[in-house]
């Protein structure tokens, strides 16, 4: 019996079919068949899409699936079969344009957009479709997919949409990059969950945990801040995450300057007055001129804290040789410059910030003792003299085989 009748028989077995379906899809694309034969196996092929059985379709899908000499209606067809048929082509099949992508992502099931989000190769279009659509599971193997194109707006809106799940956090962490702002929406998001867990089981109250997990967020985004250097494009990306995300205030900006972090108030004053950062970075060369009192306004910033602002950039330029801590640290040096004028001025709005002050201080101190203890440590270490060569010994097998067997 031919190829063709085995295919066509009604009496053929489901495996008979399947194993036939695998080989026809197989002889056509190593060129077995010329002229009308050929358009017959090919008609034969499509008509493997009506099979009543899903073990001859996915046959079929298996034979296509990486081809790039497969008829691509046929490729198409096996994508919009049921999920663990359509996966198969939509994990790798060549022949699939990016709309088919997103088409076969917002028809498709949690397989079938897991498979789109794995495949080697994703464009921006795709990711950024999928980030909308995407089910938990996808958008995790999309995280997971470093052949994916995710430019930073996509990140954010998976994170948005799944930052509470642990899975999809550890994906994108093990990313070889991550903007900045992703890292800032990555840092809100655990913060967020934090927060609910420890007031959701009675560890701290409300307010407490609140306060805590915002510092917690702020140091973070210093951390994130002082990975961007000076100022740059992820800078101003992360700038510009922070004012939609609400999270650009005063009070972030005053933090920045306390950290030795200008350039992450460049791109705030950039971002909320839409200056160039070379005339911003001008203006702030010299905090008392009206130049600077002039800009600050224009960002909307509270005048009232003003001289808060003008005192840390000038404490920051008198101690710029001589830093001794982290960029990423509260410098306590400034931080007491600006307490002091603070308490100094009588004036009740700057007198309403020697509390955070205070604690900023404190922090500050903190971490220089822990940075001074941790240099001790090493310098001791590296003093010491090295410890005498213990002489080898050869293990007692037959313990260690006891121990084997008890464990």
């Amino acid at each position: 019996m031919s190829l063709r009748n085995l295919l066509s028989s009604p009496n053929a077995s489901t495996s008979l079919r399947a194993e036939n379906a695998g080989a026809l899809a197989r002889a056509y694309l190593h060129g077995e068949f010329a002229g009308e034969e050929r358009d017959e196996a090919e008609n034969l092929l499509f008509s493997l899409l009506d099979d009543p059985s899903a073990l001859v379709r996915r046959a079929l899908a298996e034979s296509l699936a990486s081809a790039e000499g497969a008829p691509s209606g046929l490729v198409l067809g096996l994508a919009c079969d049921r999920s663990d048929i359509a996966a198969l082509v939509l994990s790798r099949s060549p022949l699939l344009s990016d709309e088919q992508l997103i088409d076969c992502a917002a028809i498709g099931e949690c397989a079938a957009q897991t498979a789109i989000a794995s495949r080697p190769r994703l464009s921006a279009a795709v990711s950024g479709a999928l980030a909308e659509i995407g089910s938990r599971e996808a958008l995790i193997a999309l995280a997971a997919n470093e052949g994916a194109n995710l430019p930073g707006f996509t990140l954010r809106r998976m994170i948005e949409r799944f930052g509470a799940d642990g899975r999809l956090r550890e994906a994108l962490l093990g990313r070889a990059w991550l903007p900045a702002s992703a890292r800032a929406a990555l840092t809100a998001a655990v913060a967020r969950s934090l927060a609910e867990l420890v007031v959701e089981r009675h560890w701290l109250s409300p307010a407490r945990a609140e306060r805590l997990t915002r510092d917690s967020a702020d140091r973070a985004l210093m951390i994130i801040a002082a990975g961007a250097a000076a100022y740059s494009d992820e800078t101003a990306s992360l700038a510009a995450y922070l004012r939609a995300s609400g999270q650009l205030t005063a009070g972030l900006a005053l933090r920045a300057l306390l950290c030795g972090q200008t350039a992450l108030f460049e791109a705030t004053l950039v971002e909320l007055t839409g200056l160039s950062p070379r005339r911003v970075a001008g203006l702030i060369s010299d905090p008392a001129s009206n130049a600077f009192a002039a800009v600050y306004a224009e960002a909307g910033l509270p005048p009232c804290l003003s001289p808060a602002f003008q005192t840390a950039l000038t404490a920051l330029a008198r101690i710029a040789s001589e830093q001794t801590c982290a960029d990423d640290a509260l410098n306590l040096g400034v931080v007491q410059a600006v307490l002091r004028r603070c308490e100094t001025a009588g004036d009740e709005a700057l007198g309403r910030l020697i509390p955070l002050l205070r604690r900023f201080e404190t922090e500050a101190a903190r971490e220089k003792g822990r940075r001074s203890l941790e240099r001790m440590k090493q310098e001791t270490m590296a003093a010491a003299p090295a410890a005498p060569e213990q002489p080898k010994t050869v293990p007692d097998l037959t313990a260690l085989e006891k121990e084997l067997i008890a464990a």
